[in-house]
């Protein structure tokens, strides 16, 4: 577990967003950020965020996939949320190839004395040991 000692968890005052979401029930969702200052008000100097959130199917299950959303309103949002999500899942396949060839690729390498722990009596060998040919 990493040490949180040394950690600064001080949130930014100057950086608060108020969430907002919006669904249509069928393909995902867009959270909306809107930036606000320290006492709630909207913040009309920062521009507001859009994130998109889907799932995709897999063979292993769900895949919850997030992506930021070129917008300045929630109608470019919502038009934009196609495009947007079809590049972010492609960047995902991508790396989920990326990872399985490198898992493919990767040795194995057994740790110094494994080998003989194995072998030895009293190891995972029938036999005190022995390795019998027939």
């Amino acid at each position: 577990m990493p040490d949180l000692g040394d950690a600064d968890l001080t949130m930014d005052a100057a950086s608060l967003y108020r969430e907002e979401i919006f669904t249509d029930h069928k393909l995902g969702t867009i959270r909306q950020l809107v930036p606000i200052t320290r006492e709630a008000a909207a913040d009309p100097s920062r521009p507001a965020v859009f994130i998109g959130q889907a799932q995709i199917v897999t063979p292993g299950g769900l895949l919850p996939i997030s992506f930021e959303i070129e917008a300045t309103t929630l109608a470019d949002a919502v038009r934009n949320f196609g495009p947007a999500a079809k590049a972010a899942l492609e960047d995902t396949v991508r790396e989920l190839q990326e990872l399985r060839r490198q898992a493919a690729s990767s040795l194995v390498i057994p740790e110094p004395g494994a080998a003989s722990s194995i072998l030895a009596p009293g190891g995972m060998t029938p036999g005190g040991g022995k390795v019998r040919l027939r």
